[in-house]
């Protein structure tokens, strides 16, 4: 056997055991996907995508639907019936949604409304004319803001009821941002603060985030509650 030889036999040698090694390595990292595991897993799936409207259908007529149109049988609806259906559920949706908002915001408004009047009667609470509450807890002796400057600051923010629903203080790190591009009661607040204060801020709803409120904890029409510490004015 000449030394070519051997040399493409040694090759062939390696590219046969590099295909198998690759076979076998494509058998450990690609098992066979169990039937039933991935029809469970697709059941998941659909569950977790309708898991918002649990309670507005029922489930067995779901899997009837669903089998209809895997095996190919007449189906009890045509599309056009189909999208009334979807367009009547969904306007449904949006009905109670609304509803559920407006009742959340009126109750908001009657507490904040409870907690301002009484708030007012402290010793030590002021009310300026927007309707914004104040408290001083630690007067300052820096300068006070513009409503054009940036700010540094501690804060924590609560709802009438105690629930806190952000506190810098607890992320360990100060915010800073600028004070005309804040919800209108820190814009107007924090002018009253000269660096080193610790003020305690009361906003009715219409000096937060009003009828909207946020994704999170705010609802519509809440009154909101900040401690805030001024560290500085950046420049």
């Amino acid at each position: 056997m000449t030394i070519l030889r051997k040399g493409l036999l040694a090759l062939s040698l390696s590219a046969g055991l590099a295909t198998m090694a690759v076979a076998e390595q494509a058998k450990t990292e690609n098992p066979p996907v169990d039937r039933k595991e991935l029809s469970y897993m697709l059941g998941m799936d659909i569950g977790n995508s309708l898991r918002q409207f649990n309670g507005k259908f029922d489930i067995d007529t779901v899997v009837e639907g669903m089998r209809d149109v895997l095996e190919g049988k007449d189906l009890k609806m045509t599309t056009e019936q189909a999208r009334e259906v979807k367009k009547a559920f969904f306007a449904q949706l949006r009905k109670e949604k609304e509803e559920a908002k407006a009742s959340e915001a009126k109750k908001n408004r009657e507490a904040g409304q409870k907690f301002l009047a009484e708030n007012a009667k402290r010793a030590g609470v002021k009310t300026t004319k927007s309707g914004l509450q104040y408290e001083v807890i630690k007067m300052g002796d820096g300068p006070k803001p513009k409503a054009t400057d940036r700010v540094k600051v501690h804060y924590k923010g609560t709802l009438v009821d105690g629930t806190e629903f952000d506190s810098s203080y607890k992320r360990g790190q100060p915010a800073t941002f600028a004070l005309n591009g804040v919800i209108k009661g820190w814009t107007e607040g924090l002018q009253l603060m000269p660096v080193g204060s610790k003020f305690k801020l009361y906003l009715p709803p219409e000096l937060a985030y009003g009828s909207r409120g946020t994704p999170g904890p705010i609802g519509p029409d809440s009154t909101l509650i900040f401690e805030v510490e001024l560290l500085g004015i950046e420049k």
